[in-house]
């Protein structure tokens, strides 16, 4: 083969996970809304140069874009190769990939095989694999799942983390997502990925399974946050098998001030949430919840919103949504410590 070789995505899927490293050569900006699962930022541009060059082919005209653009490639290029590659031995193999065009990713491959590395180029670049993710996510995935449901608080994500850890596998959308899926769902100091990282997250755990053995799955809605389930996999999940997981009230309450604790450290966070809530229970009601979150009274308070919001808006819609919960095994948790989730996910795992 002669290098560098430019192969179509399809080609390159059934050896993604054999290269030494994938490439992505667009710009910081670019890399962080998405890119291919395992993926390292070496841009050839960095955002600020791609405005530059850019405001040249505008205002000058390409030739001189082009000029100042690739001194600026070369540096780049230079620069990984100096501080990343040199120690790589000859048969060191990357796949590397930009937007669409080829420019960027052709630059870097060219110089890299030059020196004597086997280089893969990506043809089509990330729309090339965007393509291919949007076509297998409207598909439906291949794997039997199994859906943990159970009210706000009963242990579900718990449950599934420890599944995950005793070789269950276990698709986890909140921890994908980075929220925990209700309207206080939201996660300190970690924003959600984009929409296209959530799917590729997605794709990429759907890929890594085994479709002889389920797949364990929380009972989420059609959104996590503001990120959108695909719509084959939330179809498969709500006509799948069910779980249902219990917890004492007193339990539950217990586990959501564990997990939500960051609450009680900025109540002002917690009432901006509770705001969202004002279109269904009034200023009235959330004047009170606001106080009872000024004061500290933090179990009083969730023990309310399980009673008064979570647990009816629970009831309205688990029936309606998951076509076989009323078939549901239920499986009762006797408390919030490790020893009963190991419990339940040795039960969960034995089963055939």
């Amino acid at each position: 083969m002669k290098y560098p070789a430019l192969l179509n995505f399809e080609e390159v899927l059934s050896q993604l996970d054999s290269y030494d490293a994938i490439i992505d050569a667009r710009s910081p900006s670019e890399y962080a809304l998405d890119h291919l699962p395992g993926a390292i930022n070496c841009p050839v541009l960095d955002d600020a140069q791609r405005i530059e060059v850019g405001t040249l082919y505008k205002q000058a005209n390409a030739f001189e874009a082009k000029k100042v653009g690739a001194a600026m490639v070369a540096k780049n290029i230079g620069l990984h190769i100096d501080t990343l590659w040199l120690d790589k031995p000859r048969d060191w193999k990357p796949l590397i990939y930009c937007w669409r065009g080829g420019n960027r990713s052709g630059a870097m491959a060219h110089i890299l095989a030059k020196i004597g590395w086997p280089v893969i180029q990506l043809e089509g670049g990330y729309k090339a694999y965007r393509n291919h993710i949007n076509a297998a996510l409207a598909q439906e995935p291949a794997v039997g799942l199994k859906v943990i449901c159970g009210t706000t608080g009963s242990g579900k994500s718990r449950l599934l983390e420890i599944m995950h850890a005793n070789g269950a596998q276990v698709l986890d959308l909140e921890q994908l997502a980075a929220h925990r899926g209700s309207v206080l769902g939201t996660l300190p100091s970690q924003p959600q990925p984009s929409q296209k990282a959530f799917e590729s997250a997605i794709w990429k755990r759907l890929r890594q399974f085994d479709p002889a053995r389920p797949v364990f799955v929380e009972s989420e809605s059609k959104k996590v946050g503001n990120l959108r389930v695909p719509d084959a996999l939330i179809d498969k999940m709500r006509a799948a098998p069910c779980i249902s997981l219990t917890l004492s009230r007193p339990n539950r309450v217990r586990l959501l001030m564990e997990d939500y604790a960051h609450f009680t450290l900025d109540p002002a966070h917690l009432n901006a949430q509770l705001d969202c809530l004002l279109s269904l229970y009034g200023r009235e009601k959330i004047a009170r919840w606001h106080a009872m979150s000024n004061a500290g009274q933090m179990a009083e308070l969730v023990d309310e919103l399980l009673v008064q919001h979570y647990d009816p808006a629970y009831t309205r819609s688990i029936g309606r949504n998951f076509a076989q919960y009323a078939e549901a095994e239920v499986l009762a948790l006797d408390g919030i410590g490790e020893a009963s989730f190991l419990a339940a996910a040795s039960h969960l795992n034995a089963e055939k």
